[in-house]
């Protein structure tokens, strides 16, 4: 398994030496947001500032409707995954000199779309004009009582889950910018970007609530499912066991755009873009209560597989089972330069090995 995770080791390098507050409950990247608690009181605020940068320079998201709902859900997630309350939001926009009505326009229904859908009213910010458009903010949660629940705290004998199915970040990206990866992958040709469904995540506050009251550890997955269970097993010192094949787990339109595009499903959960689900654990003893309260508020959360002892993340393949590096996989995009194609070709160099492996281990649903 690979030792350093190229993003982790430059925050490690940014946040060393800088001031702590003795109030913040969650250590460095425990948490999808921080978590402090406030004097005199039982209350917890959650705060998470996120940014939309490296999507709309790559042309991921090129509409500013799109743009706008985005830059409220990547930090609405935030607050999901610590089961927050939402408060608000403060926005920091900066945008092109002359930058048109009609867009200023689509980019305020956006943001104004999602703030309602999340009841995260807009508090305030700041805009600025600089060549380079950035859109982003910083959410604010509370929670009021009950059990904290961050990235940490998983433990071999725990159930995992996810909040949904999985792989539409991933199918919108091939949509987008796939022609690199339809030209990288054996018999390319047939092209998917008209097959992805319109993307459009909803962050999982609802759920996120029910999954504090029971959970164990809590992620959303931003940066897709592979790079969300890699940074858990490091936090914790577990090993995730998928027991489900990846067609099981994704879906419609990532399974379309993987066949349209001739590359294996599991492809869809390495990334670097993700579904804005939440992965989560849920101690055994405590799962049966979990799936009657989820079922009760009308969701069906997707069962994974377990926590185990030996670290790393073991998939299912072909009718068997085997370990695929994740931490290769995270870092990857980032050692071809964001470069699609060769993205794409680095991931399929890693599946035959776990390949070989899952025809010498045991069957999927026996234990390892």
């Amino acid at each position: 398994m690979t030792d350093v995770i190229l993003e982790n080791a430059l925050i490690e390098r940014l946040a060393r030496g800088l001031p702590r507050s003795p109030l913040q409950v969650n250590g460095l990247q425990e948490s999808d947001a921080e978590l402090v608690r406030l004097p005199g009181t039982s209350l917890v605020l959650a705060v998470k500032t996120d940014c939309i940068v490296e999507e709309i320079e790559s042309g991921l998201y090129k509409d500013p409707e799109l743009i706008g709902w985005m830059a409220v859900t990547v930090n609405a997630s935030d607050l999901a995954a610590v089961g927050a309350e939402p408060l608000g939001i403060v926005l920091a926009e900066t945008l092109p000199p002359g930058t048109g009505d009609e867009f200023v326009g689509a980019l305020k229904l956006g943001i104004g779309a999602a703030c309602e859908r999340y009841a995260l009213p807009v508090l305030g910010g700041d805009t600025n004009f600089s060549a380079h458009m950035q859109i982003g903010g910083c959410a604010i949660g509370l929670i009021r009582e009950g059990p904290l629940i961050t990235r940490v705290g998983c433990r071999p004998g725990d159930r995992l889950y996810a909040s949904g199915p999985l792989g539409a970040g991933s199918a919108f990206a091939f949509a987008e910018l796939g022609s690199g990866a339809r030209e990288a992958a054996p018999g390319a040709g047939v092209g998917g970007a008209s097959s992805a469904a319109p993307f459009r995540p909803v962050a999982r506050l609802a759920e996120g609530a029910i999954v504090r009251r029971f959970g164990s550890a809590c992620m959303d997955t931003s940066d897709g499912v592979l790079a969300t269970l890699d940074q858990l097993l490091r936090l914790n010192g577990v090993g995730f066991r998928v027991d489900r094949p990846p067609e099981e787990l994704l879906t419609r339109a990532a399974l379309v755009s993987a066949r349209a595009a001739r590359v294996p499903p599991w492809m869809m959960l390495a990334g670097p873009h993700g579904e804005f689900e939440l992965v989560f654990t849920v101690p055994g003893p405590r799962a049966a209560a979990f799936e009657d309260a989820a079922a009760q508020a009308g969701w069906l959360p997707l069962v994974l597989g377990d926590v185990v002892a030996e670290p790393g993340v073991t998939l299912a393949f072909d009718g068997g089972r085997g370990p695929l590096d994740t931490g290769a996989v995270r870092n990857l995009f980032a050692e071809v330069a964001g470069d699609v194609g060769r993205y794409v070709e680095g991931l399929l160099r890693l599946r035959p090995a776990a390949q070989r492996i899952s025809q010498a281990t045991t069957p999927a649903g026996t234990s390892t």
